[in-house]
């Protein structure tokens, strides 16, 4: 079971490769769009491609065994 942490949204919404940038698991915006154009990355438990996919309150991101839940701050 990934671990788990949670992710305080500021507004309507994040973009999928700032929000793996905010939390860590990539170096740069690059290394996020390249990370999620490998497929490694999971929204709602289905892959997602779009690199500027909009990351909303309730939605859960995995990669690997990091999972981030997006809540409302």
């Amino acid at each position: 079971m990934p671990a788990t942490v949670e992710f305080q949204l500021e507004g309507d919404y994040v973009e999928l490769n700032q929000l793996l940038k905010l939390e860590g698991l990539c170096d740069s915006g690059g290394a996020g769009k390249a990370l999620v154009a490998s497929g490694a990355v999971h929204v709602d438990g289905a892959v997602e491609l779009r690199k500027t996919c909009k990351v909303r309150a309730g939605q859960t991101v995995t990669v690997g065994t990091q999972a981030i839940r997006v809540v409302a701050a």
